[in-house]
């Protein structure tokens, strides 16, 4: 009885000393084993598709010359909201170019034109499952909190094991990261139209792919809207991060100021990221404001 008692006066002390988990080590040696056994596949069909897109868009961006680029922003804002999220758009961006970093936020409008591209090319069609199935939705629900809750820096370490430092594992840890708002708000946007809509749709006679796209998505698109808002959001933020491992634009600004203690380099660099977050972030509000569903809702 006294070592019985002994012993759970020790498991109460200190219940850690009687259970060690290698957790690091079972990380470690299952993340070496997918870098050994997958590495040349990443690298053959996931690689440059990727680093396709993002060539094409840097490409695309680059032959714009600066002036005419901030002229579309101003028209793009003023038709996506109004002409004073145009002039915003281009005041803003102008004081970037004013400011000496204009390359660097190219590259990092390139990066985030890619990674969102990428996100919507799979979070919709997953968002679009998840609404149609429970049980997938219920599978999929617990990876989504995990790439949603991992630290951005987690998803660097096996980034560059697997493609190498440069853009295109930047590329792919911000894709990881910020999709799963792409998924989420897809299958909320879906399951929040109201009944009324798709038992009248099916009392015209209306298939399952005519009630998707003509009556559950585009009254949807305001969620799936606030779900893109977020993932350009989310975007902007990892790809400062991906910086670390040469991702580039406003990102490196940030990392080479903080490197070398020039505060006025990273601060160059930080105001650019804001700004242009403030720009995409009110263009696409502007755009998910002129939804079809946003209008009905309004009404």
């Amino acid at each position: 009885m006294g070592e019985l008692l002994e012993f759970l006066r020790a498991l109460l002390n200190d219940p850690f000393d009687f259970v060690d988990l290698p957790a690091r080590q079972a990380i470690t040696d299952a993340v070496n084993w997918v870098v050994a056994n997958f590495r040349d596949f990443f690298r053959t069909y996931v690689s440059p598709p990727v680093r396709g897109v993002m060539n094409g868009v840097h490409g695309a961006l680059s032959a714009i010359p600066p002036g005419m680029f901030l002229l579309g922003v101003f028209a793009l804002g003023w038709w996506a909201a109004s002409w004073r999220v145009g002039l915003f758009s281009l005041i803003s961006l102008g004081l970037v170019g004013f400011m000496g970093v204009w390359d660097p936020l190219i590259i990092t409008l390139s990066l985030v034109v890619t990674a969102v591209f990428f996100c919507v090319l799979f979070g919709l069609p997953l968002g679009i499952l998840c609404s149609r199935s429970d049980r997938f939705n219920a599978i999929l629900r617990p990876v989504l909190d995990i790439m949603q809750t991992t630290p951005p820096f987690v998803y660097l370490v096996p980034a560059v094991m697997l493609f190498s430092i440069g853009n295109v594992p930047g590329l792919i840890a911000t894709i990881v990261f910020a999709m799963p708002p792409m998924i989420r708000l897809t299958n909320l946007g879906i399951r929040q139209v109201q009944s009324e809509f798709i038992e009248a749709a099916v009392a015209f006679g209306s298939t399952h792919r005519q009630i998707l796209w003509k009556i559950q998505f585009p009254l949807a698109l305001p969620t799936i809207m606030a779900g893109l808002n977020q993932t350009i959001m989310l975007s902007l933020s990892m790809v400062v991060i991906a910086a670390i491992i040469g991702a580039g634009g406003l990102g490196l600004e940030v990392y080479a100021g903080l490197e070398r203690l020039n505060i006025g380099q990273a601060f160059v660099g930080g105001i650019g990221i804001v700004l242009l977050a403030m720009v995409l972030d009110r263009i696409t509000q502007g755009l998910g404001e002129k939804a079809p569903g946003a209008r009905h809702k309004s009404e």
